[in-house]
């Protein structure tokens, strides 16, 4: 199985304004590649900070997430699809990051973790934290965006195994 679990951070409300991206690379079930990146969004304004402790500080000398696409893409396009925890909340993301910079979005397809916990593996509640503490799967500092992908692709990788 080939996958890339992804999880972004956004600055504010605007879904187009990712700060911080986590890309882990799954292939034939083993992570073989693990990246994060900072991203300047377009907007100084950061609501979020209480969440994932980024400021416009962290992130102004970031590249924008046009410049950095160049180098996400081919993680992102890697796999089968892509898996977040909250798919919906990543997928918006990338989309509409890709609209507002006028990127055409990959055609990629996306597995919820957390639909996956509840429906294969009847973990309730579903938050990020609690399945990993249901599979005893390590989660060094949430809503860091790579440790966060990283449980993700672990959560998959356990789902498979059942």
């Amino acid at each position: 199985m080939n996958f890339t679990a992804i999880d972004f951070e956004t600055a504010n409300n605007y879904r187009h304004s990712a700060c911080a991206v986590g890309l882990v690379r799954v292939e034939g079930g083993n992570i073989v590649e693990k990246k994060a990146f900072l991203i300047r969004p377009p907007e100084k304004w950061f609501r979020f900070t209480y969440i994932h402790g980024l400021t416009w500080d962290d992130v102004k000398d970031a590249p924008t997430f046009e410049g950095l696409w160049p180098r996400i893409k081919p993680i992102i396009t890697a796999g089968e699809f892509l898996a977040a925890h909250n798919a919906s909340f990543d997928r918006s993301v990338l989309l509409k990051t890709c609209s507002y910079y006028d990127i055409s979005p990959p055609p990629v397809d996306f597995m919820c973790t957390m639909q996956l916990a509840r429906k294969k593996l009847g973990i309730y509640p579903t938050k990020l934290p609690d399945v990993c503490r249901r599979l005893n799967i390590r989660l060094d500092n949430h809503h860091e965006a790579l440790a966060d992908a990283l449980a993700c692709a672990r959560i998959v990788l356990h789902a498979c195994r059942q």
